[in-house]
């Protein structure tokens, strides 16, 4: 399977969704409308047999209008090949379509990425935390948080080369 071939029928089937495509990398890499994810997954999965959802995570880019992101890593088991969705939304409606009806893997990974960068997965069965604490008021992988603790007295800056 060619990306030539698999882009010519994502692009018959989804035009109006397919806002970019990269084959810079050693993976195909698509970045589509969030509102067609999944209609083109299920399309990806049903008829060119990518079954397996090897991961799915969230991407922060505070620069950009839509700043929230969503990767997904789609393997062809058959014919040995990959590909990369993207999809963004903004940080004022954080929500794109959960895949857990397609692929059950989904459930953890959606958890995860809600957990972390405040994604609303519509339509999970149970989007909780799965790794914080669920009294935690913020999502700490978005990137409008402080590396460091500037209060912190017990570290020796010279140590870190400052």
């Amino acid at each position: 399977m060619e990306n030539s071939i698999l882009l010519q029928e994502l692009k018959s089937k989804f035009e109006k969704s397919i806002l970019s495509v990269d084959e810079t990398a050693d993976i195909l890499t698509v970045t589509v409308a969030a509102d067609s994810i999944k209609p083109i997954v299920a399309f990806l999965k049903n008829d060119q047999d990518f079954i397996y959802l090897t991961d799915l995570c969230g991407i922060h880019y505070p620069e950009l209008e839509k700043e929230l992101g969503v990767i997904y890593h789609l393997h062809n088991l058959v014919a040995n090949k990959r590909i990369r969705l993207k999809a963004f939304v903004t940080k004022a409606n954080p929500q794109i379509d959960s895949l857990v009806s397609l692929f059950s893997a989904a459930n953890w990974m959606e958890r995860e990425t809600f957990d972390f960068y405040g994604i609303d997965f519509v339509g999970h069965p149970n989007l909780i935390r799965i790794l914080n604490v669920e009294y935690m008021d913020y999502h700490p992988m978005r990137k409008e948080y402080p590396l460091e603790d500037a209060t912190r007295s017990d570290k020796d800056d010279s140590f870190f080369g400052r």
